[in-house]
């Protein structure tokens, strides 16, 4: 896939992304996850593993069962880029899947103040570390992070550590930050340890 932002505006391109998402949510009552991937178009790999991972942090993430889907979708993803795939694929089954457009909304409203501080502050250095291999390395920490996701739905916002680096590697790969993928990759050793520190003391008891 190519790495550039084609179809988004270069000069903000996660505010452009949740613009995308906002006007299909306000075209029907449910979007389905086939929506959004038509709204995020042929862009960078990054908004394939962001916006699901945001959307876990969300009002929308707190809908059970919708953490572990989403994971399953940035596996999916993840696994593809890895691959080094042009055309990102998900099983029709998972493309219906619906969310509510009113909680969509809500988590968009709830991301456009950090979207717009994004494209302020992260853009284009080191860029040579958003380049392969570091995108198939990238993308394979996703996937570690993501199986994480579905026993630490039970726990209250467990799931908001791995989701969070998770974005944090689809937003460096979206703007060509290699600080921020370093950062991302220093992130994921936290997350994996506070996952344990969430999970440890339920497995003792």
């Amino acid at each position: 896939m190519n790495q550039e932002n084609k179809g988004s505006d270069s000069s903000s391109p996660v505010a452009s992304i949740l613009d995308q998402l906002e006007d299909r949510a306000s075209e029907c009552e449910n979007v389905t996850i086939g929506d959004m991937m038509d709204a995020l178009g042929n862009r960078s790999y990054g908004p394939f593993l962001m916006i699901p991972a945001l959307i876990g942090i969300t009002p929308v993430g707190g809908i059970p069962g919708v953490p572990t889907l989403l994971a399953v979708i940035i596996i999916l993803f993840a696994v593809q880029i890895m691959l080094g795939l042009d055309h990102l694929w998900i099983p029709k089954f998972l493309r219906k899947r619906r969310v509510p457009a009113d909680k969509m909304k809500q988590s968009l409203d709830a991301m456009r103040p950090w979207a717009v501080r994004m494209d302020r502050w992260f853009r284009g250095r080191l860029d040579r570390l958003t380049a392969e291999p570091f995108v198939q390395i990238a993308a394979g920490a996703c996937v570690l992070l993501a199986l994480a996701i579905p026993p630490l739905e039970l726990l209250p916002f467990a799931v908001a550590l791995p989701a969070l680096a998770i974005a944090m590697f689809g937003l460096a790969l979206l703007v060509s930050d290699g600080i921020l993928m370093l950062v991302a990759s220093a992130f994921t050793g936290l997350a994996v340890a506070g996952g344990l520190g969430f999970v440890g003391p339920n497995w003792v008891w």
